[in-house]
């Protein structure tokens, strides 16, 4: 694939289907959930239901059970698969002992679904990389920002396998991946992986991870900021963005076989505001989005009395400048503060 010098995972199939292991797995996704009938169902016989899992996947018989599909907006409208308890169990089983190798492989700037990571912390290295690439405010910088059309549906199971393989020989660890991710299939076989497994959280990293370094170590590009299937570079040479998002297109295609969404594609400057991670940047501030502020009062308005959900707007508007917002956030919810 796209580079050389993978390290190796080298735990066993048992460090994942260990009844031990499982068992950890079932704490960690018992947190929120008690409350869910389906769940408070499979800790009826938990002991005999996790030991039955570990038979089926020591012994291989393990299927994986149909999805639950369901429609979210969020705020555009999203397919949602939900897998069975048993699978999620599994799902999260997989991830505890995949994730800490494969975040190590990842580079410093991809932000999604990460460990000390998330929005936050991207949009503030947005601005760092501003600062840089301007020479201190010096030079004018230009932002090409892309999206990938129709991302999760778009992964290439038979090419995320073979990333899968350039990282991890066991042959029964490989075997398990490829019952999880082929017991999906979105618009066609082979293609997709659900929205809702915290399988395909890490996966889509690990697929894409063969941009980031393809971005890094190929193309060289200093600023450079992924989350998900949003990305931004920046420069201060129009004409070098330009061909690299030829490259770029290219790339991905070819490799990863996806497409860039060409409604979301544009290269302009930070001075005339660039819009990345749901807020609208500049060199000195950031605003919200249009859109999100008005989701944030409507959503503020409808639950009027949460506490949980006014707190959490707050929080989110302390990272940029929105003190009106902030004010009529406080007033709808008045009577909590």
């Amino acid at each position: 694939m796209a580079y050389m010098g993978r390290i190796q995972f080298t735990n066993e199939y048992e460090d994942i289907i260990s009844a031990e292991n499982l068992l950890k797995a079932w704490k960690e996704f018992l947190c929120g959930k008690r409350s869910h009938k389906d769940v408070q169902q499979f800790e009826l016989n938990l002991m005999a239901n996790i030991l039955t899992l570990y038979q089926d996947l020591a012994n291989k018989t393990y299927q994986h059970s149909p999805y639950q599909a369901f429609n979210i907006s969020d705020p555009k409208p999203r397919n949602i698969h939900k897998a069975s308890v048993r699978d999620r169990l599994l799902h999260h089983a997989i991830y505890r002992i995949l994730y800490p190798f494969f975040d190590k492989t990842f580079i410093a700037d991809s932000y999604s679904c990460r460990l000390d990571k998330g929005t936050h912390k991207a949009i503030s290295q947005f601005r760092n990389f501003a600062y840089k690439a301007s020479f201190n405010h010096t030079r004018t910088v230009w932002v090409l920002k892309c999206d990938i059309k129709k991302f999760f549906a778009s992964i290439n199971q038979a090419v995320l396998f073979e990333i899968i393989s350039c990282y991890i020989s066991d042959v029964d660890i490989r075997w398990l991946i490829f019952k999880i991710v082929s017991s999906f299939n979105s618009t066609e076989k082979g293609r997709g992986l659900p929205l809702g497994n915290l399988t395909s959280q890490l996966l889509v990293n690990v697929y894409m991870n063969e941009f980031d370094q393809f971005v890094k170590h190929q193309l060289k590009v200093k600023y450079y900021i992924r989350y998900a299937d949003d990305f931004v570079f920046l420069s201060d040479d129009k004409i070098w963005l330009q061909n690299t998002l030829l490259v770029v297109r290219n790339f991905l295609m070819d490799k990863l076989r996806l497409e860039l969404h060409p409604d979301k594609l544009f290269i302009k400057t930070i001075t005339s505001g660039v819009d990345f991670l749901g807020w609208v940047h500049f060199f000195d501030h950031r605003i919200l989005r249009t859109a999100t502020k008005r989701r944030m009062l409507r959503n503020v308005q409808m639950k009027e009395g949460n506490i949980d959900t006014v707190q959490s707007y707050l929080g989110l508007l302390s990272h940029g400048n929105a003190k009106k917002l902030v004010n009529r956030i406080r007033n709808i919810g008045g009577q909590l503060f």
